[in-house]
């Protein structure tokens, strides 16, 4: 498929820069994927579509402030890789070379190798979690590019149920959950469940491609304990409805399901590029933001509720001024 079909125009005063305060009070366009009519609402009005045994399952994954500097060059951290060998991104690349020695105000990292598709293997002289410990107290938010206001706080871009630290983005669709609606929905009955899923390249990347077929996922760091697997399991025969809340919990349930020993505890990477034709197996239901033009996470929710109704949704949400990308509002597609 033309990469070209999952493009759209926005007006740039549509890109959210922060999110509604309190959350739960952005705006929710409701999509029936069968017909592709929707409907108006506010996301605190979420509670009118579910219904008592759904399993609502959250990525409750944790931003660290990825985003480091040095004199003339940015060092994005992807994720780490063996021993002290970290994925990450420098800017500008062509200022380094391999076996260069970089010093980010007290992290010393020895660039090993510099990849074609623009990542850069590097050396640190410390562990995992002190570099994410550096990271932490002297790194910067990584907010997208396309937000021009940095965050107050850094509670500013997590969901209110982040534990698992190691994504470089929010999983946003979460944005919308205060702790007072997820109160409220598990006295409605609706079963909530954890998986974890680090965002980083796979899931923001643009793609560049003439068509869909030929970009390349990368792969990201899932989990899902047994526990939930078995779970998850249980409601999927019961016949009650699994939502997944964001498109990285989808890849997760979906690329686990899809592994070779079936929906069961996984602790692992996923690379699953989600496109049109996919057989879903998990998910019922998709909460999820309004995405980047040619962006694989549209494509996502294309293959999910189908391209037309997918695209005119979009439309609509345009023209009704609905907020867009990490910080913007969202949709329930049923």
């Amino acid at each position: 498929m033309d990469t070209s079909l999952f493009d759209y125009h926005l007006p740039e005063d549509q890109i959210a820069q922060q999110s509604v305060e309190p959350r739960d009070q952005s705006r929710l366009l409701v999509v029936d994927r069968g017909t592709g009519q929707w409907q108006h609402k506010q996301f605190f009005e979420i509670s009118q579509f579910l219904r008592a045994g759904d399993v609502l399952v959250l990525n409750n994954t944790k931003v660290f402030r990825a985003r480091l500097h040095t004199e003339g060059l940015e060092v994005f951290l992807l994720r780490a890789k063996e021993g002290s060998v970290w994925e990450v991104m420098v800017r500008p690349g062509k200022k380094v070379q391999v076996d260069q020695e970089i010093d980010l105000n007290g992290l010393r990292g020895t660039i090993v190798e510099k990849r074609n598709d623009g990542i850069v293997l590097m050396r640190f002289d410390r562990s995992p979690d002190e570099v994410v410990a550096f990271a932490n107290e002297h790194g910067e938010i990584p907010v997208p590019p396309y937000v021009n206001i940095q965050p107050q706080t850094f509670q500013d871009y997590q969901t209110v149920y982040a534990k698992e630290t190691g994504s470089v983005a929010a999983p946003t669709a979460g944005f919308h959950f205060t702790q007072r609606l997820i109160d409220e929905l598990k006295q409605k009955g609706i079963q909530f469940e954890e998986v974890t899923l680090h965002v980083g390249i796979g899931t923001f990347r643009p793609m560049k491609t003439e068509t869909i077929e030929e970009h390349e996922m990368h792969s990201e760091f899932v989990s899902i304990d047994s526990g939930t697997a078995e779970r998850i399991n249980t409601a999927k025969k019961e016949g009650r409805r699994v939502i997944a809340v964001g498109t990285t919990t989808v890849r997760t349930l979906e690329g686990v399901a899809h592994s070779d020993g079936g929906f069961r505890a996984f602790t692992g990477d996923v690379n699953l590029f989600i496109k049109p034709g996919f057989e879903f197996e998990i998910i019922d239901v998709l909460i999820t933001n309004f995405h980047l033009p040619k962006s694989t996470l549209l494509v996502l929710v294309s293959a999910f509720a189908g391209r037309e109704h997918v695209m005119n949704a979009y439309a609509e949400a345009v023209k009704e001024g609905y907020r867009f990308f990490s910080f913007g509002d969202a949709m329930f597609i049923q």
